[in-house]
């Protein structure tokens, strides 16, 4: 049966208003459309007919031009009469055309406009032309004959009447057009006074139609209610509907009421009913079959089992307590694990199951009921405090409605508290007989107990014993705590003094090396000065004791940079700064470096580089170089005869040792300094690495020497992560070996160092070197240091020399007046200032540091910051020679830095680039 269309009232309603629009909508269409024709006609009437009188109008007026014109030149013989007589002319056939083509539509009137038009050519062919003509030719007998008979008079006549005649027609064309106008503007009257009756008469009808569909259907629904109302709770009425719109909508949710609340009551009446029937039931069994009994009646379920839980050793156990008509207690099994069947599932998930719509082949699923094939079955768990105590299963010849259930899920709710509480009561009885068991046996143990506290009471006094012993200990581990604070407080403040000695030992050799460098700048520069004898005044022998004291000088000064090295690398503080060195460049720095020391001692240079070594390695470049010079200048002092040879190879990997394999680096390098020297005893290896030490005291009294150089050797080679190992005997000569990484990674762990160095030592006096070596010959040339030809860059240069050592300052002053240069000297920093802001500027200043009042430092920021002289040369003169003293230096304003005692050579050079700038 096909579904009757639902029709609301709101579609209703709309449906009408549209209605009403549709025909007010064609009434407008109607109106507007006649209103429209009305307009057009009053518009033709108003346009058309107004232009045809105009028209004939004009073309009489052009006739009449005509006439006046032909006349007045007739009268008069002038000329100008005859222009309104051309134009007309001219002009009338244009009008009577329009005219013409504005009657298209009417046949009648072009057949008389035809017959007009030929009258007036008549005129003009018969009295117009020849009248002019012959005034033209001035024949005034022919004129005079002419207009004797006068025929142009019959035809101007004729044209007049026809004029007449043809605006007599088309006024009256006008009228009949009016009348016809005023028709139809009082039909469009009569038939809008229609238009509106019928519109209202429909929409009184919707009006009506509508409003009796709803009405009528509310009544049908409010008499119904009120007969339910009227029947005292009998719900069994329902309000019936034939209408397909919400007031059938309100009569379904009216019935759907109705039904709910009959439910309801059903339900509410049936849970008071089971709640009642528990009360005086005192066991599980009773109150089981009590239950079952009840909603069976209530559901009307044909079978039914109970099921409780009960604890045993294979765990909870949910065993059968009653059934519901079951024949000789056979329905159902008697008991169920958990998991096991429906029951068991149902106990697992706390889920209650329904099976409807059981096949007829339907076989036993291992329920409660044995082989019986209900159409339903309804297995719920009962809970209490989440847990669930028992299982009811009940099946049914009929499927279980949705009320039926929901009436056994709201009993079961607070089912599970009434099983729960007839389990405790079962169980208080049984805790009961128990205790007054227990009672008897616990006057027995009472008994027992006052024997064993007296053994208590003793055992107690032994731990009270115990435990004095224990504090006794206690406190002696505390008091050795406190010592060992102590101890730990009394070595902080030994390493605290460590620390306080090591800074003043550095302060100190700060200001030796300071005290000790001033007066021995002033020996340098004028003993340098002296041993050159540029004036020609000393002898001989004067020269070579300024030669003499130039050289202990240079020694001195070697001495004191040995010193300062020694205590940087044992304090810790010297800096190790990694970069790039070009190892392809080593052989000619050697060369270049002690050539000129081969060839005065007659001793022969041998360099020999192998081809594996690499181009670059990374390492301090600084402190290789000090490790080479100083083993080559101890190679060169200890050979009178031979040859000293330097061997540059790599390390092969198959010489790596596992310690060496742990350093992380690029590659091994070993330099190999070899002497034909006097030796050393093979005892004595150990003892010349160590500071002031050598072989023996023969040796320092025939070669000199602080014994200095091997042990800064020593430290610089574990600084940048390799050592030297010594190969000697004595009368043959000596090998020195620097073993040495490339730290393309960055220094490494010294620890490291210090113990591949005591495997490696043994091992490499041992191996024979693999590399191919090739040898380097270069012609050895000396080198003789000499000072340029300044005099063109120096020459009447202003030199401004700060220092408050007047012997510094007298040797400076010697040394660079034989420049040609202009000095001026002060003896600290505000000396200095005054004369900058009273004499004349100066080209560059040498700038001590250490001095009184004004030092050095705050002297080049004023020169910079308060006489604003950014570029003025200031090259900083120090004898401190300590950590970042060039830092800051150049920080304070210095634009150079040169430490002393000073190198003439060097000062020069260093002049020269900032006065040439």
């Amino acid at each position: 049966m096909e579904k009757k269309m639902r029709f609301g009232i709101k579609s209703k309603i709309i449906i009408g208003y549209l209605i009403v629009i549709i025909c007010l909508f064609i009434a407008f269409i109607v109106l507007n459309s006649q209103i429209s024709s009305l307009q057009k006609e009053r518009n033709f009437i108003i346009d058309h007919d107004i232009e045809v009188h105009d028209l004939t109008n004009r073309i009489e007026k052009h006739l009449l031009d005509m006439e006046t014109g032909q006349r007045g030149y007739i009268i008069t013989g002038e000329a100008s009469y005859l222009e309104p007589y051309n134009s007309a002319a001219s002009s009338w056939e244009k009008d009577y055309n329009a005219l013409y083509q504005l009657l298209n539509n009417n046949p009648n009137q072009q057949e008389k406009l035809e017959k007009i038009k030929g009258s007036i050519q008549d005129w003009i062919e018969a009295a117009g032309k020849p009248t002019i003509a012959l005034k033209k030719e001035n024949n005034t007998k022919e004129l005079q004959q002419f207009f004797e008979k006068d025929p142009g008079r019959q035809y101007m006549d004729d044209i007049r009447s026809q004029f007449t005649s043809f605006r007599n027609v088309e006024k009256k064309s006008t009228e009949t057009r009016a009348t016809e106008l005023d028709e139809k503007n009082q039909k469009i009257k009569i038939g809008l006074y229609g238009l509106l009756f019928f519109v209202t008469l429909i929409s009184l009808v919707i009006a009506v139609v509508l409003s009796n569909s709803i009405v009528n259907t509310i009544k049908e629904v409010t008499q119904t209610i009120k007969r339910i109302t009227a029947s005292k709770g009998e719900l069994k009425g329902r309000i019936k509907v034939r209408s397909n719109d919400e007031i059938k909508d309100l009569g379904l949710a009216t019935n759907a009421l109705l039904k709910n609340i009959e439910e309801r009551n059903w339900l509410q009446t049936n849970l008071a009913h089971a709640v009642t029937m528990y009360q005086g039931i005192a066991s599980v069994d009773k109150l089981a079959e009590k239950f079952l009994f009840t909603i069976s009646e209530m559901t009307g379920a044909s079978f039914g089992a109970f099921y409780v839980r009960e604890e045993n050793d294979k765990g909870n156990l949910f065993v059968k307590q009653a059934a519901f008509a079951d024949q000789k207690s056979e329905a159902g099994r008697a008991s169920f694990l958990i998991g096991e069947g429906l029951i068991g599932q149902a106990a697992l998930e706390k889920r209650t199951f329904v099976i409807n719509d059981v096949p007829d082949t339907y076989q036993f699923i291992a329920s409660g009921l044995g082989d019986v094939k209900p159409k339903s079955i309804f297995i719920v768990p009962v809970l209490f405090e989440d847990e669930v105590i028992a299982v009811i299963e009940l099946a049914s010849l009929h499927e279980f409605t949705a009320l039926e259930q929901e009436l056994i899920s709201q009993v079961i709710e607070t089912f599970g508290l009434t099983i729960n509480g007839v389990i405790r009561r079962m169980e208080i009885a049984r805790l009961l007989k128990e205790s007054q068991a227990m009672t008897e046996e616990l006057q027995a143990q009472s008994e027992e107990l006052q024997t064993q506290s007296e053994e208590l009471q003793m055992q107690s006094e032994e731990l009270r014993m115990i435990n004095e012993q224990l504090e006794e200990r206690t406190k002696d581990a505390e008091e050795k705590s406190f010592e060992l604070e102590a101890a730990k407080e009394d070595l902080e403040e030994k390493a605290h003094q460590l620390e306080l000695n090591s800074q003043y030992k550095s302060e100190f050799l700060a200001n030796m090396s300071h005290e000790l460098r001033t007066p021995l700048n002033s020996i340098l520069i004028l003993s340098e000065m002296l041993e050159e004898n540029a004036a020609k005044t000393l002898s001989e022998d004067e020269e070579e004791y300024a030669r003499i004291i130039h050289s202990s000088g240079k020694d001195l000064l070697a001495l004191i940079n040995d010193i300062l090295d020694l205590s940087k690398v044992e304090s810790g503080k010297l800096d190790v700064l990694l970069a790039e060195m070009n190892m392809s460049e080593l052989p000619d720095q050697i060369e270049r470096n002690f050539s000129h020391v081969a060839e005065q001692k007659k001793v022969q240079l041998k360099i020999n580089k192998a081809q594996d070594v690499p181009d670059i390695i990374h390492t301090d470049e600084k402190r290789f170089q000090q490790i080479v010079k100083n083993l080559l200048s101890n190679a060169f002092k200890f050979t009178e005869s031979g040859s000293v040879t330097v061997s540059i190879q790599r390390v092969a990997d198959h010489r790596l040792t596992t310690a060496m394999g742990t350093i992380d680096t690029d590659c091994w390098l070993e330099i190999a300094v070899a002497d034909t020297g006097i030796g050393i005893p093979k005892e004595k290896h150990q003892l010349i690495f160590e500071a002031f030490q050598q072989a023996d005291g023969a040796t320092v009294r025939k070669y000199g020497g602080t014994g200095l150089g091997l042990s800064i050797c020593s430290e610089f080679a574990k600084l940048l992560g390799g050592w030297i190992s010594l190969s000697s005997e004595v009368g043959k000569g000596s090998t020195f070996t620097l073993y040495l990484p490339s730290l393309s990674n960055g220094l490494i762990d010294y620890e490291k160092v210090n113990f591949a160095y005591e495997e490696v030592a043994v091992s490499v006096e041992e191996a024979e070197p693999e590399a191919e070596i090739t040898e380097i010959d270069h012609p050895v040339q000396p080198v003789e240091p000499s000072l340029q030809d300044d005099e063109n860059v120096f020459q009447d240069k202003r030199v401004l020399i700060v220092d408050d050592d007047q012997r510094n300052i007298f040797a400076l002053k010697t040394a660079l007046a034989k420049q040609g240069m202009t000095i001026m000297t002060a003896h600290n920093g505000i000396e200095c200032l005054k004369m900058m802001k009273n004499s004349e500027p100066f080209d560059l200043i040498l700038m001590d540091i250490m001095m009184p009042q004004m030092d050095g430092y705050e002297a080049m920021q004023k020169i910079r910051g308060e006489l604003k002289l950014v570029d003025l040369p200031i090259i900083a003169l120090t004898a401190k020679a300590m950590k970042n003293d060039r830092e800051k230096c150049l920080e304070a304003g210095a634009s150079d830095y040169i430490s002393k005692p000073l190198d003439l050579n060097q000062l020069f050079s260093v002049m020269r680039v900032w006065l040439v700038n």
